[in-house]
């Protein structure tokens, strides 16, 4: 008896918390199925809004550079840790930020247009110096950019994979080893002895005539004198062959270590930008294993 009437009040309390009698006496059983209906689709609203809601939590902690889980901590602990961050430290520069990622976004586009034009290198090896290195300068940090976005494109899976970690680790050290020469270029200060030979690569790529590109690149690297390297004096008079060993003629590439890098980052950008940009077999280096 005990039993039935506890069963009796289960039912009673069901009926109050999902407000199907509304104060009568009786109620349709199909009222009672539609309310449930509803109270299980609200509830999976909610948790399709919090795995949103989640996702969303990641990211922003993800931009402040905050972890986005501590040990044993919960969805809505971790939630209620963002609302703390974001009160004591806000964002104030988040605005400008995204201004700043469009207005680069646009210059790349814009980039990327003169480069399709060929209209960027009408202006280099006029004489201005300075003219020169700002542009070698720009097309070498668009490559970069252009290499890093292509690599970031890719899927989850190629990401993952040996050929695309190896990709990724190039592209890092290519960085890294153009990056002295880059730092020279942005407060134009390039070595003398190979300025035109990197201005005249630049108009090259950008011209893509990536053979001559590549012919100026091998007289740069590896030089073409005709006397070994190292010699300075080779008899007490001078002698007729001795004019032709001056800085033009000399390997860049064993001059020292930077240099040796940022000459091999060279090579690899001159090769994405003909994968990228190419032209006519005519002009293209290795066209056909390429192709392969």
């Amino acid at each position: 008896m005990d039993f039935l009437l506890a069963e009796i009040d289960r039912k009673k309390k069901q009926l109050d918390q999902n407000e199907v009698t509304s104060n009568k006496k009786y109620f349709k059983r199909g009222d009672l199925a539609a309310k449930q209906a509803e109270d299980k689709k609200r509830k999976l609203e909610a948790s399709i809004i919090l795995k949103v809601s989640l996702f969303k939590v990641i990211r922003r902690l993800r931009e402040r550079n905050e972890p986005i889980r501590l040990f044993g901590e919960l969805d809505e602990e971790a939630c209620q840790r963002l609302r703390r961050i974001e009160m004591l430290a806000p964002e104030i520069n988040k605005g400008l930020r995204n201004d700043f990622k469009a207005a680069m976004e646009k210059i790349d586009q814009e980039y990327l247009a003169q480069l399709v034009n060929q209209t960027l290198a009408k202006g280099m090896e006029q004489g201005d110096e300075s003219l020169d290195q700002e542009v070698t300068y720009k097309f070498l940090q668009f490559l970069l950019r252009v290499w890093g976005q292509d690599l970031d494109s890719k899927p989850v899976e190629i990401k993952r994979s040996l050929e695309g970690k190896l990709a990724k680790a190039t592209h890092n050290q290519t960085h890294s080893y153009l990056r002295p020469l880059l730092r020279k270029l942005k407060t134009k200060n390039t070595p003398r002895d190979i300025r035109s030979s990197l201005t005249c690569i630049i108009k090259n790529l950008l011209d893509r005539e990536y053979v001559k590109a590549n012919d100026s690149y091998l007289q740069m690297a590896i030089g073409n004198a005709p006397w070994p390297i190292g010699v300075t004096m080779v008899g007490i008079h001078a002698r007729t062959g001795r004019e032709k060993i001056f800085a033009q003629n000399v390997a860049h590439v064993l001059n020292d270590e930077t240099q040796r890098k940022y000459i091999q980052g060279l090579k690899r950008l001159m090769t994405f930008c003909q994968k990228k940009f190419p032209a006519d077999p005519s002009k293209s280096v290795d066209y056909s294993k390429e192709k392969d």
